[in-house]
């Protein structure tokens, strides 16, 4: 089969199509034959060297979509068809098929296309664990979405908007921002605007925001904390450096700064988490939007897209 690799750190040239043995699976384990893999920033970050220890070589990804085609020995819950999506693989996601453990491995509704299901577990499994396991968001709280236009952005707006809270999102570009307000934002703002800070105070009526979901905090955080209610918290799911902040921007809003990384999420976590997202994606509330589709081959030119400003929605390799 065709598959990308990296043999080494470094820039998207690093990213090889080449020919790999067809995975076998082993107990507990199914083989998908992906139709559709989710590029997401953090693929780049670990492509670059700058994220975490990796082995070489590897295929990145580990969103992906598409049907059952071998499964393992004591295997229940999928069989051969099955329309899937993964939530992790073993062999990785950026090849024309990938091993799976069954547990990571989720029945994909009927409404969803192959590319909207390579945009599920990363964008959206981030977005809710940063809402309702780290903020613990509530109905009738003011999030923000700084950052609105991209994969998490996107899955954060529909799941804040679907809950009951006011959603202000931000975005770069006039199509990203359209996305967005359709995606069910009350507010969508332009964050190049230099009165930007200035409507979001107006639009809480001097309030402030309860929760900011903060996608480049090495730009953004210093600037986000004056912004925040009394008890306000900020979640940074995203940021490429360092940053400056003023500590007393916190300490009389009682403010919170945290982190979030996906793969922190516990076992117990995930279960929830997919299982919201099920529901959401089966009954309609939730709905992937895909960006851009890009072969397979141009594994490249997609974390190039992947890392630029402006993008908007999910984009997917097709395979």
């Amino acid at each position: 089969m065709k598959a990308i690799r990296v043999h080494q750190f470094g820039g998207p040239e690093e990213l090889r199509l080449e020919d790999v043995p067809n995975p076998q699976p082993g107990p507990g384990h199914v083989v998908v034959r992906i139709r559709a893999a989710g590029v997401n920033p953090v693929d780049t970050y670990i492509r670059s060297g700058n994220y975490g220890a990796r082995p070489l070589p590897y295929t990145p990804g580990s969103d992906a979509a598409g049907i059952i085609v071998a499964v393992g020995e004591g295997v229940k819950s999928l069989v051969l068809g099955d329309r899937v999506f993964t939530a992790g693989t073993v062999s990785g996601a950026y090849a024309e098929m990938a091993l799976c453990e069954e547990s990571r491995v989720v029945h994909l509704p009927n409404c969803l296309s192959f590319s909207q299901g390579a945009g599920i577990f990363v964008p959206y499994a981030t977005a809710y664990r940063a809402l309702y396991f780290r903020a613990h968001a509530v109905p009738g709280e003011i999030v923000l979405v700084h950052g609105a236009t991209g994969g998490v952005g996107t899955a954060a707006v529909q799941i804040a908007h679907a809950a009951g809270l006011t959603v202000i999102g931000t975005g770069g570009s006039d199509e990203g921002r359209n996305m967005v307000k359709e995606q069910g934002a009350d507010y969508v703002l332009d964050h190049h605007d230099p009165a930007c800070l200035e409507r979001i105070m107006e639009i809480t009526a001097g309030k402030g925001v309860d929760v900011i979901l903060e996608m480049l905090a090495n730009l953004n955080l210093g600037k986000d904390l004056p912004l925040l209610a009394r008890g306000g918290r900020v979640v940074v799911i995203g940021s490429r450096g360092r940053v400056e902040i003023d500590p007393r921007d916190t300490m009389g809003r009682d403010a919170s700064i945290m982190g979030m990384l996906l793969a922190n999420a516990t076992e117990n976590e995930l279960h929830t988490i997919l299982a919201a997202l099920f529901a959401g994606f089966s009954n309609g509330t939730l709905s992937p939007v895909v960006g851009k589709e890009i072969p397979l081959a141009e594994a490249p030119s997609a974390h190039i897209a992947a890392a630029a400003p402006g993008r908007y929605g999910k984009i997917v390799l097709t395979a």
